[in-house]
Protein backbone atom coordinates (compact mmCIF):
# COMPACT_ATOMS: atom_id res chain seq x y z
CA UNK A 1 0.00 0.00 0.00
CA UNK A 2 1.75 3.43 -1.31
CA UNK A 3 2.17 5.98 1.98
CA UNK A 4 -0.84 7.86 2.66
CA UNK A 5 -3.74 6.09 1.53
CA UNK A 6 -6.52 6.34 4.03
CA UNK A 7 -7.29 2.14 3.72
CA UNK A 8 -7.66 -0.81 1.10
CA UNK A 9 -11.21 -1.63 -0.39
CA UNK A 10 -11.16 -3.17 -3.84
CA UNK A 11 -14.54 -4.36 -3.79
CA UNK A 12 -15.06 -0.04 -3.65
CA UNK A 13 -12.59 0.61 -6.00
CA UNK A 14 -13.25 -1.82 -8.35
CA UNK A 15 -17.17 -0.58 -8.30
CA UNK A 16 -15.43 3.14 -8.99
CA UNK A 17 -13.78 1.73 -12.20
CA UNK A 18 -16.85 0.13 -13.41
CA UNK A 19 -18.60 3.60 -13.20
CA UNK A 20 -15.78 5.07 -14.88
CA UNK A 21 -15.80 2.86 -17.31
CA UNK A 22 -19.27 4.11 -18.18
CA UNK A 23 -18.23 7.52 -18.57
CA UNK A 24 -15.59 6.97 -20.73
CA UNK A 25 -17.71 4.79 -23.17
CA UNK A 26 -20.63 7.45 -23.11
CA UNK A 27 -17.65 10.02 -23.41
CA UNK A 28 -16.43 8.83 -26.80
CA UNK A 29 -19.46 8.31 -28.53
CA UNK A 30 -20.54 11.90 -27.78
CA UNK A 31 -17.32 12.93 -28.99
CA UNK A 32 -17.55 11.15 -32.04
CA UNK A 33 -21.05 12.24 -33.05
CA UNK A 34 -20.04 16.03 -32.28
CA UNK A 35 -17.24 15.35 -33.92
CA UNK A 36 -19.71 15.76 -37.42
CA UNK A 37 -20.57 19.13 -36.28
CA UNK A 38 -17.96 20.99 -33.99
CA UNK A 39 -13.86 21.41 -34.18
CA UNK A 40 -12.62 18.78 -32.11
CA UNK A 41 -10.04 21.44 -30.51
CA UNK A 42 -13.06 23.27 -29.22
CA UNK A 43 -14.64 19.89 -27.69
CA UNK A 44 -11.20 19.18 -26.18
CA UNK A 45 -10.94 22.95 -24.77
CA UNK A 46 -14.74 22.53 -23.34
CA UNK A 47 -14.42 19.10 -22.18
CA UNK A 48 -10.93 20.47 -19.93
CA UNK A 49 -13.05 24.07 -19.53
CA UNK A 50 -15.56 22.27 -17.98
CA UNK A 51 -13.16 20.00 -15.57
CA UNK A 52 -11.24 22.71 -14.62
CA UNK A 53 -14.62 25.07 -13.43
CA UNK A 54 -16.05 22.26 -11.20
CA UNK A 55 -13.55 21.56 -9.44
CA UNK A 56 -12.43 25.08 -8.77
CA UNK A 57 -15.99 25.69 -7.91
CA UNK A 58 -15.82 22.20 -5.49
CA UNK A 59 -12.39 23.41 -3.55
CA UNK A 60 -13.96 26.71 -2.91
CA UNK A 61 -16.50 25.42 -1.12
CA UNK A 62 -14.17 22.50 0.42
CA UNK A 63 -11.53 25.46 2.07
CA UNK A 64 -14.90 26.78 4.14
CA UNK A 65 -15.01 23.29 5.92
CA UNK A 66 -12.44 22.22 8.70
CA UNK A 67 -9.71 19.71 6.97
CA UNK A 68 -11.81 20.55 3.46
CA UNK A 69 -9.47 20.18 0.53
CA UNK A 70 -7.26 23.32 -1.01
CA UNK A 71 -5.77 24.39 -4.23
CA UNK A 72 -2.02 23.97 -2.81
CA UNK A 73 -0.42 21.64 -4.08
CA UNK A 74 2.39 19.73 -2.86
CA UNK A 75 3.33 17.86 -5.55
CA UNK A 76 3.34 20.59 -8.52
CA UNK A 77 5.65 19.01 -10.83
CA UNK A 78 3.18 15.72 -10.58
CA UNK A 79 0.47 17.86 -10.92
CA UNK A 80 1.91 19.44 -14.43
CA UNK A 81 3.24 15.75 -15.65
CA UNK A 82 -0.59 14.40 -15.17
CA UNK A 83 -2.05 16.83 -16.80
CA UNK A 84 0.66 17.09 -19.87
CA UNK A 85 -0.04 12.94 -20.13
CA UNK A 86 -4.15 13.06 -19.78
CA UNK A 87 -4.50 15.89 -22.75
CA UNK A 88 -1.83 14.41 -24.80
CA UNK A 89 -3.97 11.10 -24.45
CA UNK A 90 -7.54 13.18 -25.21
CA UNK A 91 -6.13 14.54 -28.36
CA UNK A 92 -5.01 11.67 -29.66
CA UNK A 93 -8.15 9.59 -28.97
CA UNK A 94 -10.72 12.32 -29.67
CA UNK A 95 -9.19 12.31 -33.53
CA UNK A 96 -8.77 8.92 -33.75
CA UNK A 97 -12.78 8.71 -32.80
CA UNK A 98 -13.26 10.70 -36.07
CA UNK A 99 -11.80 7.88 -38.40
CA UNK A 100 -12.40 4.04 -36.26
CA UNK A 101 -16.01 3.04 -34.83
CA UNK A 102 -16.02 3.34 -30.63
CA UNK A 103 -16.23 -0.71 -29.82
CA UNK A 104 -12.61 -0.97 -32.07
CA UNK A 105 -11.38 1.98 -30.85
CA UNK A 106 -11.44 0.93 -27.01
CA UNK A 107 -10.55 -2.42 -28.16
CA UNK A 108 -7.05 -0.90 -29.11
CA UNK A 109 -7.02 0.98 -25.75
CA UNK A 110 -7.27 -2.08 -24.17
CA UNK A 111 -3.52 -2.84 -24.48
CA UNK A 112 -3.44 -0.11 -21.61
CA UNK A 113 -3.87 -2.69 -18.90
CA UNK A 114 -1.24 -4.68 -19.74
CA UNK A 115 1.53 -1.66 -20.39
CA UNK A 116 0.21 -0.60 -17.08
CA UNK A 117 0.33 -3.39 -15.01
CA UNK A 118 4.41 -3.82 -16.42
CA UNK A 119 5.06 -0.46 -14.86
CA UNK A 120 3.28 -1.26 -11.69
CA UNK A 121 5.62 -3.89 -11.32
CA UNK A 122 8.64 -2.53 -12.52
CA UNK A 123 7.99 0.93 -10.70
CA UNK A 124 5.12 0.96 -7.64
CA UNK A 125 6.79 -2.42 -6.89
CA UNK A 126 3.80 -3.66 -6.71
CA UNK A 127 3.39 -7.59 -6.88
CA UNK A 128 1.87 -9.08 -9.60
CA UNK A 129 1.03 -12.63 -9.48
CA UNK A 130 1.98 -14.92 -12.56
CA UNK A 131 -2.14 -16.00 -12.70
CA UNK A 132 -3.18 -12.10 -12.36
CA UNK A 133 -0.40 -11.63 -15.47
CA UNK A 134 -2.33 -14.93 -17.03
CA UNK A 135 -5.57 -12.94 -16.75
CA UNK A 136 -4.45 -9.61 -18.44
CA UNK A 137 -2.69 -11.44 -21.21
CA UNK A 138 -5.57 -13.04 -21.48
CA UNK A 139 -7.62 -9.74 -21.56
CA UNK A 140 -5.43 -8.80 -24.36
CA UNK A 141 -5.92 -11.72 -26.68
CA UNK A 142 -9.51 -10.69 -26.36
CA UNK A 143 -9.11 -7.24 -27.66
CA UNK A 144 -6.60 -8.29 -30.33
CA UNK A 145 -9.43 -10.64 -31.32
CA UNK A 146 -11.69 -7.35 -31.80
CA UNK A 147 -8.82 -5.89 -33.73
CA UNK A 148 -7.63 -8.68 -35.52
CA UNK A 149 -5.01 -8.43 -38.50
CA UNK A 150 -7.11 -8.10 -41.65
CA UNK A 151 -10.46 -6.65 -40.26
CA UNK A 152 -9.50 -3.16 -42.33
CA UNK A 153 -9.08 -1.22 -39.29
CA UNK A 154 -4.63 -1.43 -39.52
CA UNK A 155 -4.57 2.05 -41.73
CA UNK A 156 -3.08 4.97 -40.60
CA UNK A 157 -5.76 6.45 -38.27
CA UNK A 158 -4.59 2.95 -35.22
CA UNK A 159 -1.64 5.13 -34.43
CA UNK A 160 -3.44 7.89 -32.30
CA UNK A 161 -5.28 5.20 -30.10
CA UNK A 162 -1.94 3.05 -30.27
CA UNK A 163 -0.19 6.54 -29.11
CA UNK A 164 -2.84 7.79 -26.95
CA UNK A 165 -3.08 4.27 -25.41
CA UNK A 166 0.58 5.08 -24.45
CA UNK A 167 0.23 8.46 -22.75
CA UNK A 168 -2.66 6.87 -20.63
CA UNK A 169 -0.54 4.32 -19.42
CA UNK A 170 2.19 6.10 -18.20
CA UNK A 171 -0.82 8.51 -16.59
CA UNK A 172 -2.05 6.12 -14.63
CA UNK A 173 1.03 4.50 -12.94
CA UNK A 174 1.80 8.45 -12.44
CA UNK A 175 -1.78 8.45 -10.85
CA UNK A 176 -1.71 5.58 -8.49
CA UNK A 177 1.76 6.78 -7.54
CA UNK A 178 0.64 10.50 -6.76
CA UNK A 179 -2.84 9.79 -5.08
CA UNK A 180 -1.84 8.67 -1.81
CA UNK A 181 0.21 12.17 -1.97
CA UNK A 182 -2.39 14.72 -3.04
CA UNK A 183 -6.07 15.07 -2.07
CA UNK A 184 -7.86 13.81 -5.44
CA UNK A 185 -9.76 16.75 -5.72
CA UNK A 186 -7.47 18.83 -5.48
CA UNK A 187 -5.29 16.45 -8.57
CA UNK A 188 -8.17 16.68 -10.61
CA UNK A 189 -8.52 20.25 -10.42
CA UNK A 190 -4.98 20.71 -11.56
CA UNK A 191 -5.82 18.36 -13.99
CA UNK A 192 -8.46 20.40 -15.58
CA UNK A 193 -7.03 23.75 -15.65
CA UNK A 194 -3.23 22.56 -17.13
CA UNK A 195 -5.58 21.17 -19.92
CA UNK A 196 -7.65 24.39 -20.31
CA UNK A 197 -4.81 26.76 -20.71
CA UNK A 198 -2.91 24.86 -22.67
CA UNK A 199 -5.70 24.74 -25.27
CA UNK A 200 -6.33 27.78 -24.80
CA UNK A 201 -3.27 29.01 -25.80
CA UNK A 202 -3.68 26.59 -28.44
CA UNK A 203 -7.12 27.90 -29.86
CA UNK A 204 -5.09 31.62 -29.51
CA UNK A 205 -2.23 30.61 -32.30
CA UNK A 206 -4.33 28.42 -34.50
CA UNK A 207 -6.38 29.95 -36.93
CA UNK A 208 -9.92 28.93 -35.07
CA UNK A 209 -11.82 31.57 -33.62
CA UNK A 210 -13.29 30.26 -30.72
CA UNK A 211 -16.21 33.07 -30.06
CA UNK A 212 -18.18 32.86 -33.35
CA UNK A 213 -17.40 28.61 -33.40
CA UNK A 214 -19.47 28.73 -29.96
CA UNK A 215 -22.07 31.47 -30.98
CA UNK A 216 -22.68 29.47 -34.20
CA UNK A 217 -23.46 26.01 -32.36
CA UNK A 218 -26.89 24.31 -31.82
CA UNK A 219 -28.26 24.12 -28.00
CA UNK A 220 -28.52 20.69 -28.51
CA UNK A 221 -24.78 20.35 -29.28
CA UNK A 222 -23.72 23.05 -26.52
CA UNK A 223 -25.35 20.73 -24.23
CA UNK A 224 -23.03 17.98 -25.60
CA UNK A 225 -19.94 19.87 -25.17
CA UNK A 226 -21.15 20.50 -21.39
CA UNK A 227 -21.92 16.78 -20.89
CA UNK A 228 -18.56 15.48 -22.45
CA UNK A 229 -16.95 17.91 -19.70
CA UNK A 230 -18.96 16.01 -17.21
CA UNK A 231 -18.42 12.50 -18.28
CA UNK A 232 -14.11 13.39 -18.46
CA UNK A 233 -14.35 15.34 -15.29
CA UNK A 234 -16.54 12.12 -13.46
CA UNK A 235 -14.95 9.14 -15.38
CA UNK A 236 -11.65 10.61 -13.80
CA UNK A 237 -12.48 11.45 -10.57
CA UNK A 238 -13.40 7.80 -10.36
CA UNK A 239 -9.89 6.86 -11.17
CA UNK A 240 -8.57 9.12 -8.69
CA UNK A 241 -10.53 7.73 -5.94
CA UNK A 242 -10.29 4.27 -7.14
CA UNK A 243 -6.60 3.96 -6.80
CA UNK A 244 -6.81 5.40 -3.00
CA UNK A 245 -8.50 1.82 -2.36
CA UNK A 246 -7.15 -0.71 -4.21
CA UNK A 247 -3.52 -1.48 -6.19
CA UNK A 248 -2.85 -0.98 -9.64
CA UNK A 249 -2.86 -4.50 -10.28
CA UNK A 250 -6.21 -5.54 -8.82
CA UNK A 251 -8.50 -2.47 -10.52
CA UNK A 252 -6.59 -3.17 -14.51
CA UNK A 253 -8.23 -6.16 -15.69
CA UNK A 254 -11.65 -4.14 -14.79
CA UNK A 255 -11.22 -1.63 -17.11
CA UNK A 256 -11.86 -4.43 -19.76
CA UNK A 257 -15.25 -3.56 -19.16
CA UNK A 258 -14.85 -0.16 -21.09
CA UNK A 259 -15.30 -2.48 -24.44
CA UNK A 260 -18.49 -3.64 -23.48
CA UNK A 261 -19.80 -0.39 -22.06
CA UNK A 262 -18.29 1.06 -25.86
CA UNK A 263 -20.09 -1.76 -27.72
CA UNK A 264 -23.74 -1.25 -25.99
CA UNK A 265 -23.52 2.38 -26.46
CA UNK A 266 -21.90 2.32 -29.95
CA UNK A 267 -24.98 0.60 -30.89
CA UNK A 268 -27.09 2.84 -29.27
CA UNK A 269 -25.79 5.87 -30.68
CA UNK A 270 -24.64 4.63 -33.92
CA UNK A 271 -26.00 1.29 -34.67
CA UNK A 272 -22.99 -0.17 -35.09
CA UNK A 273 -22.16 -4.06 -33.88
CA UNK A 274 -19.18 -6.31 -33.63
CA UNK A 275 -19.25 -9.21 -36.41
CA UNK A 276 -18.65 -13.10 -34.62
CA UNK A 277 -14.92 -12.54 -33.83
CA UNK A 278 -15.77 -9.57 -32.02
CA UNK A 279 -18.47 -10.82 -29.79
CA UNK A 280 -15.75 -13.74 -28.99
CA UNK A 281 -13.29 -11.19 -28.15
CA UNK A 282 -15.53 -9.39 -26.01
CA UNK A 283 -16.12 -13.27 -24.28
CA UNK A 284 -12.64 -13.98 -23.62
CA UNK A 285 -12.37 -10.54 -21.76
CA UNK A 286 -15.67 -11.14 -19.94
CA UNK A 287 -14.27 -14.34 -19.12
CA UNK A 288 -10.96 -12.65 -17.88
CA UNK A 289 -12.82 -10.16 -16.01
CA UNK A 290 -15.32 -12.55 -13.79
CA UNK A 291 -12.35 -15.17 -12.91
CA UNK A 292 -10.35 -11.69 -11.81
CA UNK A 293 -13.27 -10.65 -9.54
CA UNK A 294 -13.33 -14.52 -7.96
CA UNK A 295 -9.69 -13.94 -7.07
CA UNK A 296 -9.93 -10.83 -5.75
CA UNK A 297 -13.27 -12.36 -3.19
CA UNK A 298 -10.68 -15.24 -2.73
CA UNK A 299 -7.84 -13.26 -1.56
CA UNK A 300 -10.01 -11.19 0.53
CA UNK A 301 -11.31 -13.87 2.23
CA UNK A 302 -7.51 -15.29 2.70
CA UNK A 303 -6.46 -11.79 4.20
CA UNK A 304 -9.23 -11.91 6.41
CA UNK A 305 -8.70 -15.52 8.19
CA UNK A 306 -5.23 -14.50 8.43
CA UNK A 307 -6.14 -11.37 10.33
CA UNK A 308 -8.73 -13.01 12.44
CA UNK A 309 -5.91 -15.54 13.55
CA UNK A 310 -3.52 -13.09 14.20
CA UNK A 311 -5.66 -11.74 16.69
CA UNK A 312 -6.56 -15.14 18.20
CA UNK A 313 -3.08 -15.33 18.80
CA UNK A 314 -2.35 -12.48 20.05
CA UNK A 315 -5.00 -12.94 22.55
CA UNK A 316 -3.03 -16.20 23.61
CA UNK A 317 0.08 -14.20 24.12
Amino acid sequence: MNPGRPGQHPALGIGLVLVMTACFASMDSTVKYLGAFVPVLVILWSRYSVQAAAMGLWLVRARRRPGGAGFRSAHPRFQLARGLLLLSSSMFSFFALQHLPVAEFTAINMLTPVAVTLMAGWFLHERVSRLRWLLVIGGLVGALIVIRPGSGLFGWAVLLPLAGMFSYACFQVLTSKLSGLEDPFTTHFYTGLVGSLLLTAILLASSLDLGPTLRGTAPHQFGLLLLIGALGTSGHLMLVLAFRLAPTATLMPFMYAQLGMAVIVGWLVFRHAPDLWGWIGMAVIAGCGAASAWLNVREATQRQQALSAVSVDSVVD
